[in-house]
């Protein structure tokens, strides 16, 4: 096959990926423009319903709802499913942003605004354009990166401070240790850098802090 007509042709393919990235942004734009005052929250996929986790985030879901807060999600299961219904049953709008995966990740069925994203890089955009704060359930490596992409954002200044929360200090605390040891410790963060999130357990309290943040 002649090299150059293989080289046009990847040119071609990368500026049609270009029109379907412009796409997924105006989708997120144009369904997400009405959302505000909205909570993005983050936790595992694998939490279940009847579980602790599960109950724990519907529950704090449910009282933003009803405190004048939408929500939004990854649209999927677990702690987004919990998430989902909370805003839901609480009255409030209920967004889930779905990624596309290899192996399948299924719309939860309380979302009242379902997008679906091929692009990581696009959803993160919608999870932080759009959140007056960010609610960190108990999650694994996914959970971690939407965690520290956010304080990276706000440590370099590059998006404004805003309320950032890890709920659950048994399930956090070891993690915040390491980071006092180990980045704090041989002076890889500064100080300040750990005031960016703080660590949460009351329901109430969580919400009362986001509530002191926002102009309902």
């Amino acid at each position: 096959m002649d090299k150059q007509y293989v080289l046009d042709n990847m040119s071609l393919k990368e500026s049609w990926r270009l029109f379907h990235i412009m796409a997924e942004f105006v989708e997120g734009f144009e369904n997400l423009t009405d959302l505000h005052p909205a909570i993005t929250f983050f936790g595992s996929a694998r939490s279940h319903k009847g579980e602790e986790l599960y109950e724990n985030t519907y529950e704090l879901a449910k009282l933003f709802a009803k405190s004048g807060f939408n929500i939004i999600t990854g649209g999927g299961p677990g702690v987004m499913e919990a998430a989902n219904k909370g805003a839901k049953e609480g009255g409030a709008k209920s967004v889930g942003i779905n990624i596309e995966l290899p192996f399948e990740q299924k719309p939860n069925p309380y979302t009242t605004t379902r997008l679906n994203f091929k692009y990581f890089f696009i959803r993160k955009v919608m999870f932080l354009k759009y959140a007056v704060a960010y609610v960190v359930m108990p999650g694994g490596i996914g959970t971690l990166d939407e965690f520290f992409e956010a304080v990276t954002l706000v440590q370099t200044k590059k998006m404004r401070p805003f309320p950032i929360i890890l709920v659950g200090s048994s399930y956090w605390g070891g993690l915040i240790e390491w980071m006092k040891t180990n980045l704090l410790g041989t002076g890889k963060i500064s100080p300040e850098d750990l005031n960016i999130f703080k660590i949460m357990d009351d329901p109430r309290e969580i919400v009362d802090y986001v509530k002191k943040f926002v102009i309902l």
